[in-house]
């Protein structure tokens, strides 16, 4: 047979993956910052968008959810400007009544105002030097330092070092270099660093400028004046207090059992972070996305957190009157601009529309853990959901990325209601892995020094209650939660019985 080359025509239909598609797949896994930093970067590069006002921003509900239009469903809707402005609550004029004309004046005498000026010193309202805002500041840690620099014997050389050490303090108030290479770097002798580090670390709280855990501790009993060579001995080997080998450091400190447990509650008395007391190192709270409450007719009202909602405006107004005057190249960027902000606020919609839909399925299958406790966890999984509510696994796995609910239980990630499934013993309804975990860490809590379980007991147990799990599992779950074995049990709560006694 002879090779021929001939022309066919052939229809085929392929996903592309266009530019807003993959806008819209990545706002579903921002979290509400990040989606806030993206917003505000989108306004300040397209003159078309706008942040709308937060008391135009109301709470969308699942009943709200199901009674609005669906994004993704129909290709024959309404995209006309006015149909588009209804649904994007877009602005439809943009008056400035209050502006000054040209020629008006700005104001009263430009010397009259540099008169009543203050001089740099204004509260955080504008509205002049306040002294009860300064005196109820919070306290950082790099302040209270310099407080305590400013006052210290040192000469200004000295004083130099001083404020270089400062600035190498972590949060938890340790050191993060070493003063030899610090000396190296700021061009100062070694020796004169040193001994600025050692002033540095009778500041208070004690504790601050350490290098390491076991000097930070050694500081801090120095200042009680406790760190005689038996606690010195204990201090350098925490190692073996962490493996709770209460046999080698009495052996090693020279003490016996009871004063071992007295030096042990010393320890336990002194800060590891002395650091963290100062308003500086405070965390973030975290805000949900979500907010579940209890309905009136015995389900949940599902509903969306709207301070982690942004909604943006399309000034159709503007894009009109700016087009007007445009040549041919501003009009098609005044186009591009339209369409990415009608994307945009489209998108924005659509992800707050399936995270309340994610989280509406998954309060509906673990309702049981909302009444009930943590016990009553159900396994779950990214396809049941998934496949609940009609949407492609990868979605939802996308949705419940750092997304958090706020629950009358408490504030939980999205994650946390996805479990592995641990099968029963008699055949019944598999148990969630989460809730088992809190079962071996309830019968763990409850043992005394003369019947701590091992891992073997702890399977018996759970066996006789319908829990089919195997040894191996046992200990990942209980190394999972920081809890030491049976061996370092067992001797912990016998030197804390003999020490009641």
């Amino acid at each position: 047979m002879a090779l021929q080359a001939k022309l066919h025509l052939r229809q085929t239909q392929s996903l592309v993956m266009t530019p807003q598609l993959m806008q819209s797949i990545r706002l579903l896994q921002l979290t509400h910052i990040e989606l806030e930093r993206f917003i505000d970067e989108e306004i300040e590069s397209n003159p078309l968008l706008d942040r709308a006002e937060p008391e135009d921003q109301i709470p969308v509900t699942a009943e709200e959810q199901q009674a609005g239009p669906d994004w993704h469903e129909g290709s024959d809707a309404d995209w006309t400007s006015e149909s588009i402005a209804a649904r994007l609550d877009s602005s439809l004029e943009n008056l400035f009544p209050d502006d000054p004309g040209i020629h008006d004046s700005i104001g009263p005498d430009l010397s009259a105002q540099w008169k009543s000026a203050g001089l740099g010193m204004t509260s955080a309202s504008g509205q002049g030097f306040e002294i009860e805002e300064v005196a109820t500041a919070p306290v950082t840690l790099q302040h209270h330092v310099a407080e305590q620099i400013a006052f210290a014997p040192f000469d200004p050389t000295q004083r130099i070092i001083a404020h270089a050490l400062a600035d190498e303090l972590d949060e938890a108030g340790y050191m993060t270099a070493d003063p030899g290479e610090l000396a190296e770097r700021i061009g100062a002798d070694r020796h004169e660093v040193h001994k600025v580090l050692q002033i540095c670390q009778t500041f208070e709280p004690s504790g601050l400028f350490a290098r390491n855990l076991a000097e930070c501790l050694a500081l801090q009993l120095h200042a009680r004046d406790r760190f005689d060579p038996a606690m010195e001995a204990l201090v350098s080997n925490l190692e073996l207090l962490a493996r709770r080998d209460f046999q080698a450091l009495r052996r090693i400190c020279g003490v016996d059992e009871e004063d071992l447990l007295d030096m042990l509650s010393e320890i336990r008395a002194l800060d590891p972070k002395p650091g963290t007391a100062f308003a500086g190192c405070l965390a973030d709270p975290v805000v949900p996305d979500v907010i579940v409450r209890p309905a009136g007719d015995g389900t949940w009202a599902v509903e969306l957190n709207p301070e982690t909602l942004p909604r943006v405006l399309v000034d159709h107004t503007y894009f009109a009157t700016a087009s007007a005057h445009a040549s041919h190249p501003e009009r098609q960027y005044l186009s591009e601009c339209l369409q990415n902000a009608n994307w945009l606020a489209r998108s924005l919609d659509q992800r707050a529309r399936t995270i309340l839909k994610v989280a509406t399925e998954i309060v509906r299958q673990q309702d049981a853990f909302l009444v009930h406790g943590i016990r009553h966890l159900r396994p779950l999984n990214l396809r049941m959901i998934a496949e609940a509510i009609g949407m492609h696994e990868s979605t939802v796995s996308r949705v419940t990325a750092n997304k958090y609910m706020m629950t009358p239980r408490g504030i939980f990630e999205l994650r946390y209601f996805f479990s592995t499934a641990i099968s029963s013993a008699e055949g019944g309804d598999a148990h969630s892995s989460e809730a088992v975990r809190d079962r071996i860490r309830q019968l763990i809590n409850e043992e005394d020094a003369e019947g701590v379980l091992s891992d073997d007991s702890i399977v018996d147990i759970l066996r006789k209650s319908g829990v089919d799990i195997a040894r191996r599992t046992v200990a990942k779950y209980r190394e999972g939660m920081n809890i030491p074995s049976s061996v370092q049990r067992r001797r912990e709560k016998r030197a804390l019985s003999f020490a009641e006694r």
